[in-house]
């Protein structure tokens, strides 16, 4: 076994502690339970919360602004630039979205136009409150992510997975990884990560979409987010524990049943021999985890690398998501308020969640299916609702639903992972009749 020094072990160990402290280890507070990444974004909104409106409208607007400049300069001249390639050279469809996203930023806090568009319910619940608390706890997570990401964690725990994910899921080991990189990052990162791995022969076709759809989950983040929006934070850790229940149940069903399980089992190219994943000789999966761990913790540099990732990882969050927030959640929150749309999309399942003894059934039914849009319209939704355990179930449901056209979907259509349109409407139903049982008969259990 190779022997690595102290310092080595230690560069792997302390930042990976810290950041398990930081975004992991639940504090009770107020009678309840939540995370330090949680509490300082609660004291951010609190200092900054006249300006908070003005702050997203600006970084909206400068987000669709160099988007277009982007485009102006073209391709080839701003692949110089990395970072600023990857955040500002997107497709036609998403430049349209950031300028639509900017158009109403400015109707809203303005509030130009008509009322539908900056109402209380619509433009101000958006711009006035959503995206004050996505300000926030992307700051503090986007800065403090490369501590999860960076020292080695993924790659030990990844290691420790093999033997794990195979039976359970039908996936290689290093699926794990991807999981990881989602549930503590973000979806997109799971979906960047499954798409290059499959594009460069570590999965199958099939294994690429049952962990693209299956795997790119909610990030911490994202739930911190989303239990904020239904005023439930002092419900965190019960609300997580349900989450990963229900969402470790359809990760065993979904690789098992159509339309991923008719998935073909080869590879991007013909040429491509299936990956090694065994244990060399004089290893455990516990001495080759560490071993790989302490050594994706030397690769770091220094102080200097983590904050400059942290930053870029904080200006990634709100460039990328805060102008998709704003013009789908708006349009979507629209046609909820102003249309009967999903009301009548939602009556199937009035009879369903009567039957589950669900309080306010008729309401929730209108937030069954508009996750598909976005992710966090059913918590937007349901933040109406008086009954603590239905806005219990509409968010958990909602994370674990896990397909939303506004991010992960789009970006899924827009990889080399084979699913389609179709493909993630299925899923998205799918996954909602698997897990809303499950959520369901917690929400009785604690309530």
């Amino acid at each position: 076994m190779k022997k690595f020094t102290i310092s080595d072990q230690l560069w792997f160990i302390v930042p990976s502690l810290i950041g398990v402290l930081l975004f992991m280890i639940p504090i009770k507070v107020n009678g309840g339970y939540s995370i330090l990444i949680a509490l300082f974004a609660s004291k951010v909104q609190e200092v900054l919360k006249d300006e908070l409106s003005l702050i997203m409208m600006m970084i909206i607007i400068i987000t669709a602004i160099l988007t277009l400049v982007a485009r102006r300069i073209g391709e080839e001249k701003i692949r110089q630039w990395p970072f600023v390639y990857k955040l500002f050279y997107v497709r036609p469809f998403w430049v349209i979205t950031r300028f639509l996203a900017a158009v109403f930023a400015i109707m809203v806090y303005f509030k130009l136009g008509s009322e539908v568009i900056y109402g209380e319910n619509t433009g101000q619940l958006l711009l006035g409150d959503l995206l004050h608390v996505l300000f926030s706890v992307f700051l503090f997570a986007g800065l403090f992510l490369p501590l999860l990401t960076n020292f080695g964690l993924l790659e030990m725990v990844g290691t420790w997975m093999t033997k794990i994910m195979r039976p359970l899921f039908k996936l290689p080991g290093r699926s794990a990884i991807d999981a990881l990189a989602s549930w503590i990052g973000d979806g997109t990162i799971g979906v960047l990560l499954t798409s290059k791995q499959y594009e460069g022969g570590y999965y199958t076709k099939r294994e690429a979409a049952v962990i693209g759809t299956t795997f790119s989950i909610v990030s911490i983040t994202f739930t911190l987010v989303i239990i904020e929006q239904v005023d439930l934070q002092h419900m965190f850790v019960p609300f997580y524990l349900t989450v990963l229940l229900a969402g470790f149940i359809a990760a065993i069903i979904m690789p098992r049943i159509p339309p991923l399980s008719k998935k073909e089992d080869t590879y991007i190219r013909k040429s491509i021999k299936p990956v090694d994943e065994s244990i060399p000789e004089g290893y455990n999966s516990f001495s080759y985890g560490y071993k790989n761990a302490v050594e994706r913790a030397k690769k770091e540099k220094g102080f200097a690398q983590f904050l400059k990732e942290g930053i870029q990882n904080v200006f990634d969050m709100w460039m990328g998501v805060a102008p998709v927030v704003m013009a789908f959640g708006l349009i979507t929150v629209m046609v909820a308020e102003y249309t009967p749309l999903f009301q009548w999309l939602g009556y199937p399942f009035i009879p369903l969640l009567e039957l589950m003894q669900v309080p306010e059934a008729t309401k929730a039914s209108e937030t069954m299916l508009i996750g598909f849009a976005d992710m966090f319209l059913p918590a937007v939704l349901g933040a109406s609702i008086e009954a603590e355990m239905t806005r219990f179930i509409i968010a958990t449901l909602s994370v674990t639903q896990l397909i939303y056209m506004s991010e992960v979907g789009g970006l899924l259509l827009g990889s080399k992972v084979p699913v389609s349109f179709k493909d993630l409407f299925i899923i998205f139903l799918l996954r909602t009749l698997i897990t809303l049982p499950i959520i369901v008969g917690m929400a009785h259990i604690l309530f």
